[in-house]
This record gives C-alpha cells, structure tokens and sequence, in this order.
C-alpha cells in the first residue's frame, strides 16, 4: 500500500531534528526518446500522469523521500534526454556518482527496444559496474493493441543482461502502483546494499516490490548526506 501523507511527513521531520542525517540515492533513467521517461519519474514522484510533456533538454530532475523498514531515504530520479544532441556535452554528469539505472523502452515502438544494447553499452562505458542495481522497464503497456515488444523477448534480454524486468504505464490508472514498484524496489535494495539480481539465477518471472509507506517531500533539509 502506498501512502501520501504530507501531515504525516512534516511531523516525521519534526521528530527527526535538525541534527539527524538522511541518506540520498542518484537514480538515472536512460533510454529512447518518447518511451516515457519523463511520465514515468513524474507518476512516481507526484502520483498522477504528466498531461503535456515536453522532449527533455538535458536532464530533469526530482525526488521523492520513502520509508523503507523505518528508515527514510531520497530517491533523486535524473531523468535524462533521449538524443544524442542533447546528451554530448552532459553525459559524464549524468553517470556521476549513480547510485541505479533504470533503462526504458516503449513496448509500442520496437526501434527502442532495439537501442536497449546501446544504453548497455553506454552504462559500461561510464563505470556503472555490475553492483550497480539497473532494472528493465517496457513502458505504455496501455497499448496492447499497438504492442510489438512482447514480454517473452524483453524478458530474455533482461535474463541475459542481469535485470529484472517491469512492464508498465505511466499513463493507466490502474498501473500506477507497479510504476510504485519499479522505484521501490530500487529503495530496498539501495537500503540494503545487496546486488539486483544474482547472474547465475535470473528469474523469469516479473518482478514486483512489495510497497511500503510512502511520503513525498519537497523541501532540501540542509542535514541530508548523499551517500556518493
């Protein structure tokens, strides 16, 4: 069950102090242009789909602060351009001190599953070594009539690369927890420090987290700590 009590939030930060420190993780999401990257940081981070949405020049840039196990934590989600005009002068940035990846692709529009190996790629160019978590999302799962990604090729491709793999929507109502999921799932295993998926073992089923309480918060508390 997923949660939005901002009362709740604000007396959670009274109690905690101005002395006490909250770990913060950079998460990355990488991918085509037009799979969905903006709608999906932005489902997850306001709890309601972006009406109009522009191409990103650059990155964009929000958060949300979790509960996960009693322990509060930021997720700082980069949501980054698609073309490669827009990325050439700022990749480096983006790829700096990254905490997790989550790489998108548009199940409607298999040219960006077939980009997927150049994401990959451009993850290991960059020093995104294997403990650092990455999950597989195929987005705009409200289309099934359109899809041509299907869920037996992603899943391979997830399997082969090490990732666990979600489908979902940014857009649809009724996925809106899963879209939760894919971040809270990254939440836990952050926290945790524990790898995303062991290679030898990769599951063929979805994967789903379990959703915890949630609060989003908008303020900087200048007594925050990135863990960099």
């Amino acid at each position: 069950m997923v949660t939005d009590d901002r009362s709740k939030s604000k007396q959670t930060s009274t109690i905690l102090g101005a002395g006490s420190s909250k770990r913060v993780f950079k998460i990355i999401v990488v991918g085509d242009s037009n799979v969905g990257k903006t709608c999906l940081t932005y489902r997850f981070c306001e709890g309601k789909f972006l009406q109009k949405s522009e191409a990103t020049i650059g990155v964009d840039f929000r958060e949300r602060t979790v509960d996960v196990n009693g322990e509060e934590i930021k997720l700082q989600l980069w949501d980054t351009a698609g073309q490669e005009r827009f990325r050439k002068s700022m990749v480096q940035h983006y790829y700096r001190n990254v905490h997790a990846v989550v790489i998108v692709y548009d199940v409607t529009k298999m040219a960006s599953f077939q980009s997927l190996p150049q994401w990959i790629e451009e993850c290991n160019r960059n020093n995104l070594t294997s403990d650092i978590p990455r999950i597989l999302v195929g987005n705009k799962c409200d289309s099934a009539a359109t899809q041509v990604v299907n869920t037996h090729s992603a899943q391979q491709f997830a399997d082969i690369h090490h990732m666990p793999l979600f489908e979902t929507s940014a857009l649809d109502e009724s996925e809106c927890d899963h879209v939760d999921a894919i971040f809270m799932t990254l939440a836990h295993k952050l926290k945790n420090r524990r790898p995303m998926m062991s290679p030898p073992t990769a599951s063929n089923a979805l994967h789903r987290a379990e959703i915890i309480s949630v609060e989003r918060e908008t303020r900087t508390d200048p007594a925050e700590q990135c863990w960099c």
